[in-house]
């Protein structure tokens, strides 16, 4: 099976896939939000040091357990520490990931109403308060956001069947160079707008009283949560990888890929929202409600131009969503064709069914199933707080004290530098081993004590 096991083409394939991963909908409405809360390029400062310094560090211990075994999660745990509890991790790490598919296709299928609402030009001629309305109508209701919530996760699940090569690859390849192309077009626009300066400021202008413990620890949990380190889906894409690359320029690459959209996107979005006279708010509300409420205003004296805008944006949305969702699920794909036999066709029916039921749940928990409560949170809250406060955390934390302290050193050296041949390599690697086996773990779990106690 190991032989005719898929692998990435190239460089580029690989960094394209782990960037499409790492990049979704938390780098269009919460990145350009957060930096302006905790103090503008003070913050990115902070997100730049912790993506490189932290984040990269995990990334690259995911990697290196999924190249040095080519194998699946829990398959990768099974050949490094044999007949040892750590093949547990390893299931951990493929619910994990189909938990999060199945909220985040809720939140895909959004994206994919408004792209067709965005198509018949629906915010235009509409009233501010009747736009601004217009989500919370959506999301309440019961069909309608079943209905995108199918069509989002069967597109994924369309990518998914098609392999590695033939399906990720070529998806990857192709709309991750076209969504880079869509949002600076959207940057462009948003910049043109008179008054868009203030949303410039509103990202770039430092405000070090900002800069509180909460304001390190939000920057920290951004770049590590940007990533989508932790469960799974790094350690699966780089078992794809051949032996020959490099996988801490393939690891820096898919970094400076997700930092550079995120910053992109936040000028996409804030400048157009300032244009308009607009307070920016969190969440999935910034997207759903405020950015359709600034189109609807731009519609009022060109409505062609809005409406062309309009597509645009909730296209790139939905290609980012695409782009990290097929990555959830490969990461389960992988382990049922390799440990229980299924072939890719019905792994990806299996999961596509498992988490289109939970999905069903998340979705009307914002209708008919609002007061279902788990622990104080609707279905939706609570699998997204189980999922991000500590199930990322915690897998974070283990794969790290996994390469750090259960691998033997010389295999981490071997995969880092390709056997001491990439000299770039073996002179990073001391401080970089380092890192991984102290720094990181302790930083880590930091942060999921504190998720743990809030």
């Amino acid at each position: 099976m190991q032989a005719s096991r898929e692998t990435f083409g190239n460089r580029f394939a690989v960094v394209m896939a782990m960037a499409g991963s790492a990049i979704g909908l938390g780098n269009i409405w919460r990145f350009p939000y957060i930096v302006g809360e905790g103090g503008g390029a003070a913050f990115i400062i902070v997100y730049l040091f912790s993506s490189f310094f932290l984040s990269l560090p995990i990334l690259l211990s995911e990697a290196v357990i999924g190249r040095r075994t080519g194998a699946n999660t829990y398959g990768a745990m099974e050949k490094l520490a044999p007949g040892t509890g750590w093949k547990w991790m390893g299931l951990l790490t493929v619910i994990s990931p189909l938990i999060i598919l199945s909220y985040y296709s809720v939140v895909g299928g959004w994206s994919v109403d408004f792209f067709a609402k965005s198509l018949t030009i629906s915010f235009i001629g509409e009233s501010g308060e009747q736009v601004s309305s217009l989500f919370g109508r959506f999301i309440s209701s019961v069909w309608g956001p079943l209905a995108c919530h199918t069509v989002f996760l069967g597109l994924t699940a369309l990518i998914v069947v098609g392999g590695v090569k033939g399906g990720i690859e070529k998806f990857s390849k192709i709309t991750m160079p076209v969504l880079f192309f869509l949002i600076l077009l959207m940057v462009a626009y948003s910049l043109s707008l008179p008054g868009s300066k203030a949303g410039v400021d509103y990202l770039l202008r430092p405000d070090f009283s900002k800069l509180d413990a909460h304001a390190v620890a939000s920057a920290m949990g951004q770049s590590f949560f940007s990533l989508s380190l932790g469960v799974g889906t790094m350690l699966t894409y780089s078992s794809y990888v051949n032996k020959q690359e490099n996988l801490i320029y393939t690891g820096v690459g898919t970094a400076i890929f997700d930092l550079l959209f995120a910053l992109i996107a936040g000028f996409a979005v804030m400048p157009a929202v300032f244009a308009v006279g607009l307070e920016p708010a969190g969440g999935p509300g910034l997207v759903f409600s405020t950015l359709p409420y600034i189109f609807a205003q731009i519609g009022i004296s060109a409505p062609w131009l809005s409406g062309i805008v309009s597509i645009l944006f909730f296209l790139s949305i939905l290609v980012a969503a695409l782009t990290s969702s097929i990555s959830m699920l490969e990461v389960g794909v992988a382990f049922l064709m390799e440990e229980k036999g299924l072939s890719r066709k019905k792994a990806t029916s299996l999961l596509f069914l498992a988490a289109w039921l939970l999905g069903c749940l998340c979705s009307l928990s914002f209708g008919p199933l609002s007061e279902v409560k788990l622990l104080g949170n609707t279905i939706f809250e609570f699998c997204d707080k189980l999922t991000s406060n500590f199930l990322m955390t915690f897998g974070g934390l283990l794969f790290t004290v996994f390469v750090g302290w259960k691998m033997k050193k010389s295999e981490v050296y071997d995969e880092l530098t390709n056997g001491g041949t990439l000299r770039p390599n073996v002179r990073c690697f001391g401080v970089l081993y380092f890192i991984i086996r102290y720094l990181a773990p302790a930083v880590i779990g930091i942060i999921f004590v504190t998720n743990l106690l809030g």
